[in-house]
C-alpha cells in the first residue's frame, strides 16, 4: 500500500478568519482528508494578534504578536517541516522580512513548495493603520518564492502570468465556494424591500468611494436599503444604510438579505490582481452582480446574462435602477449566475486540480 502523502500548510492567519485563506485553503481540507492525505496547518498569527492587527493603536501588542509568529516559524522550520513532503505556503510564510523561511524549506530541506496567492502581492498595498509596515514588507520576495517553488497557484490569469516569469509549473485555481454544503441557496427576489449590498474586508471598503454618489442618489429616488457586511463599520453615512459585522456562522444568511450585489474597483495594477470573490459569493446565491470591468470581473460576469459591468457613474445608476424595478430580471440573472459559479468557481469543480497539486 502506498505511503500517505504528508502536507504542511504554512498560512498567515488563524483559522476561520481571513476570506482568502478560508476559501483557498481551508475549504479544500475535507477533500484532502477524503483522499487520505495527512496534513497539518500552522498559522503565523494567533487569535489575539488578529484582533488588533488591523486596528489603530496597540503597537506593543502588534509587535509581540509578530514576534510570537516568528518564534513559531522557527520551530516549524527546525522541527516540523522535515516531517512533511509538501509545504503549501499561502501568500507568504512570514508577513514581513525577506523569504528566509521559504529559502530554508526549498534549498536546505529540499521540500516541494506549493506557493499560492490570490492578490498582486508583489505590489505594495498596506493599510493606513499599518503604513509603517510598508518598508519591512519585502514585496520583492514574491518572485523568489515563485522561483523556489515546485508549483505556483494563482487565483486568476493576471497572477499566473506574473508567476510564469519565474516558474513553468503554474496552475490557475480560482477562489472557490462550496455550492453543496455552504453557498447552496437561491435568493428569493420577491421581497418587500430591495437591498443593495456589498461584502468585504475593511481594506477593500475604500473602493466603495467609486459609487457612493450613485448609491446616495439611488436611496433618494428609490425606497431601498444599502447593506454593508464587513469586519469594520463603514465611515461614510448614507440614507437607509445598514451594517452587519461579518461572522462566519451567519455569512450565507447575511448575504441572502441582498437582492443586488456590487463590486466597484479602481483601474490599477493591484485591482487587476483581485480574484472577484465578492462576485463569486453573490452569484453562488443567485444574487445578480454589478461590477467594475476590471481584471477577472470581466471573466466572471457575462454582460447582461448573469450580471452587469459598469464604467461610468451613469452606467452604475442606470443598471442598479433597472434591477431595482425588474424582479424577473434579477431572478433570471441570479439563476444563470449561480449555474456559472457551480460549473467554474466551486470546490466541486476545482477539487481535482487542488488534489493534483500534490502529485
Amino acid at each position: 500500500m502506498p505511503e500517505k502523502k504528508r502536507v504542511l500548510f504554512l498560512v498567515p492567519y488563524p483559522l476561520h478568519r481571513a476570506p482568502s485563506q478560508r476559501f483557498r485553503v481551508e475549504l479544500f481540507l475535507p477533500i484532502l482528508k477524503q483522499q487520505g492525505v495527512n496534513y497539518r496547518l500552522r498559522p503565523f498569527m494567533d487569535e489575539a494578534t488578529w484582533e488588533v492587527l488591523y486596528k489603530s493603536g496597540s503597537p506593543l501588542q502588534k509587535v509581540w504578536g509578530v514576534v510570537k509568529g516568528f518564534i513559531k516559524r522557527i520551530k516549524d522550520v527546525v522541527f516540523i517541516v522535515p516531517q512533511y513532503d509538501y509545504i503549501f505556503i499561502h501568500r507568504e510564510a512570514t508577513p514581513i522580512g525577506p523569504p528566509i523561511v521559504e529559502f530554508i524549506v526549498s534549498k536546505l530541506w529540499r521540500k516541494k513548495i506549493i506557493y499560492d496567492f490570490d492578490d498582486a502581492i508583489w505590489i505594495p498595498n498596506t493599510t493606513q493603520e499599518n503604513k509603517i509596515v510598508n518598508w519591512v514588507k519585502a514585496f520583492w520576495k514574491v518572485k523568489y518564492i515563485c522561483k523556489w517553488s515546485y508549483k505556483v497557484v494563482g487565483g486568476n490569469d493576471y497572477l499566473c502570468q506574473f508567476a510564469k516569469q519565474y516558474n513553468k509549473n503554474v496552475v490557475l485555481i480560482p477562489t472557490c465556494v462550496d455550492t453543496v454544503n455552504q453557498h447552496n441557496q437561491l435568493k428569493e427576489q420577491q421581497t418587500e424591500r430591495v437591498v443593495i449590498g456589498w461584502t468585504g474586508s475593511h481594506s477593500t471598503m475604500k473602493f466603495l468611494d467609486e459609487i457612493i454618489e450613485v448609491l446616495s442618489r439611488i436611496t433618494e429616488e428609490f425606497n431601498v436599503d444599502i447593506l454593508i457586511i464587513s469586519n469594520k463599520a463603514p465611515q461614510f453615512t448614507i440614507k437607509n444604510l445598514r451594517f452587519i459585522p461579518w461572522q462566519e456562522a451567519t455569512e450565507v444568511e447575511d448575504l441572502l438579505q441582498m437582492n443586488i450585489g456590487v463590486m466597484p474597483l479602481e483601474a490599477d495594477p493591484w485591482c487587476e490582481g483581485k480574484c472577484g470573490f465578492k462576485l463569486i459569493q453573490y452569484m453562488a446565491l443567485g444574487i445578480p452582480a454589478v461590477a467594475s470591468p476590471i481584471g477577472v470581473n470581466k471573466q466572471i460576469i457575462d454582460e447582461g446574462q448573469n450580471g452587469f459591468l459598469c464604467n461610468t457613474k451613469e452606467e452604475w445608476y442606470n443598471t442598479i435602477a433597472l434591477l431595482i424595478q425588474d424582479v424577473e430580471k434579477r431572478r433570471l440573472l441570479g439563476t444563470k449566475g449561480q449555474a456559472k459559479i457551480k460549473a467554474q468557481f466551486s470546490i466541486q469543480a476545482n477539487a481535482g486540480a487542488f488534489v493534483d497539486l500534490f502529485n
